[in-house]
């Protein structure tokens, strides 16, 4: 079974060395590696053609494009059937390509959806890893996979229609796992199959996170989803606008209800203290639990933001 690994990169001078160190180092090496670089104005290039001299496999190809289209010129590259995909900003486990592929040898397995960890050097952006990923208690047979860590054949990839190459799109890997499950492709989930995602190092670059991928989850009007079903991304959102809905309700009426003003506040702490435990229980550390509030306030508007825009 030979395996091509696709990638797409853009500016990514300070994260690209790690990944393909740790690709070059796994206990089962790719046949190939496939980079598509978007247009970079680093040395992102420059690091990759250094590589490209300790590894004869890697395949650079320079395309100004946009992330999903850039997976879809590496997938339409690679010569081989299995396909796996990491993204720039992650660092695979040694074992990754190994854990990720090995459901293949079963044919009626179509995709295999790996695990990742959110990975953070301080406090606050450790903590954005519950609010922008999956905690290991979650992980289970409903579990989509992101690009981050999966692998596919490439008729499966064929089949869906590759990804979907609208401009500035941020959640192309909802898409593409949203028509793989309707056309009924199989899926394995594999939680040994790990890559470390680095968290994002300030508030702002949080707060677009959430938007962009609130924002592309609305365009793409997926509300009732087979395998999430009520939880699907945009029902969360509007759950969203309901509770501020609600608390702005509450506050108006209090100008004639005082009492309101108070049931106000206690919700408003009961919501706290549960934005709170939610990391805490993720991490057990206060000093990381502490961002909770301040991350689900920040990540409520960022959703609130995002979901607008995309209406819009």
């Amino acid at each position: 079974m030979n395996i091509s690994v696709c990638i797409t990169v853009f500016n990514e001078e300070k994260s690209i060395a790690g990944l393909l160190d740790s690709l070059l180092t796994q206990t089962r090496k790719p046949d190939e590696i496939v980079i598509v670089d978007g247009g970079s104005t680093d040395k992102t290039v420059e690091i990759i053609n250094h590589y490209q001299k300790r590894f004869g496999k890697i395949k650079l190809l320079k395309e100004h494009c946009t992330r999903a289209k850039g997976r879809n010129i590496s997938i339409e590259v690679a010569k081989n059937e299995i396909i796996a995909i990491t993204d720039a900003g992650c660092i695979v486990h040694k074992d990754w390509l190994e854990e990720i592929t090995n459901p293949f040898v079963h044919k009626e397995v179509d995709i295999a959806a790996g695990f990742y960890t959110m990975t953070g050097k301080t406090s606050m952006s450790r903590a954005m890893g519950v609010f922008l990923g999956v905690t290991p208690n979650k992980f289970g047979m409903n579990f989509l996979p992101s690009t981050r860590s999966m692998a596919f054949r490439k008729e499966a990839w064929e089949e869906v229609g590759g990804f979907p190459e609208g401009k500035g799109n941020s959640a192309e890997d909802t898409d593409f796992n949203f028509h793989a499950v309707k056309i009924g492709l199989k899926y394995a989930r594999v939680k040994t199959a790990i890559v470390e995602w680095g968290m994002p190092h300030t508030l702002k670059d949080f707060i677009f996170k959430i938007s962009e991928y609130a924002k592309w989850d609305v365009r793409y009007g997926i509300w009732w989803h087979p395998t999430q079903r009520l939880a699907s991304h945009n029902i969360k959102a509007l759950s969203i606008f309901l509770r501020y809905l609600v608390g702005l309700c509450l506050l108006i009426f209090s100008f004639w209800y005082p009492l309101l003003l108070y049931l106000l506040v206690i919700l408003l702490l009961l919501y706290l203290l549960w934005s709170y435990r939610k990391v805490f229980l993720a991490f057990g550390e206060y000093k990381v639990a502490i961002w909770g509030p301040v991350l689900q306030i920040a990540s409520d508007f960022a959703v609130i933001r995002g979901f607008a825009s995309g209406l819009l």
